[in-house]
């Protein structure tokens, strides 16, 4: 079982189609092990190469009610009165630490996202 490190776009080619051929492989066999070391480097590999940006908070909290068809006056017990909420949709005001914990614990909405300062996106 030779494995390598995957350094260029060709290797990374090669792994994303050895990983196509693995993926029947049952759990705890030979194939399932080599298809869990393969999808370890391309992980890496994408990470280093292929970054994701996170949202925006604003972006993350729209995308949220979006995906769940919520409306403003949903999110009241997670940010406060109405007013409250179009304010920070309309990014009049920031969300408080104690609005990241509601949104993030009723809605899912990662923290990294709701965190993030909304001027770092604009910069990058």
């Amino acid at each position: 079982m030779e494995i390598k490190p995957i350094k260029t776009k060709a290797d990374y080619r090669a792994a994303l189609k050895e990983i196509e051929a693995l993926m029947p492989a049952r759990a705890g066999s030979r194939e399932g092990e080599r298809l869990d070391i393969m999808v370890t480097l391309v992980e890496a590999y994408e990470k280093k190469h292929y970054p994701l940006d996170l949202p925006d908070p604003v972006e993350a909290i729209k995308f949220r009610m979006e995906q769940m068809a919520l409306a403003p006056k949903d999110l009241v017990p997670m940010i406060g009165q109405i007013n409250r909420v179009y304010e920070i949709l309309n990014r009049k005001r920031p969300l408080t630490l104690q609005m990241i914990r509601r949104l993030h614990e009723k809605l899912g909405i990662p923290a990294e996202s709701l965190i993030k300062d909304p001027d770092q996106r604009r910069a990058a």
